[in-house]
């Protein structure tokens, strides 16, 4: 049972992180970009660390891929917030906010 429970999650996990690159490639602008690659990346690190969490058993090897998994789950997003914010510090806007601009001019 444990056995299966960690193959979804690995596979899950894998799944994830496939469809953050395939949103990296397809989003149209830089901060839906990063947005598509941040979440799916997080969950999907995510999921593949219980899965191996579970393959380990109750070890120290499970205790080090938790604090790997604690890790990712700060530094993910907050790498995400710096990215964002040179964004905007280097002058890139995101595309709804053009299209909001444009469409409220009469």
């Amino acid at each position: 049972m444990i056995d299966a429970a960690s193959w979804a999650c690995l596979v899950a996990g894998g799944i994830f992180c496939i469809v953050g690159a395939v949103g990296l490639i397809r989003m149209p602008d830089f901060f839906t970009r990063i947005h598509a690659a941040s979440v799916t990346d997080t969950l999907g690190a995510g999921l593949i660390l219980v899965g191996l969490v579970l393959q380990a058993g109750f070890t120290l090897v499970a205790v080090k891929l938790l604090m790997i998994g604690v890790l990712i789950l700060f530094t993910s997003p907050t790498a995400t917030h710096a990215l964002a914010k040179a964004g905007l510090a280097r002058g890139l806007t995101p595309l709804l906010a053009e299209d909001r601009s444009r469409s409220s001019k009469p």
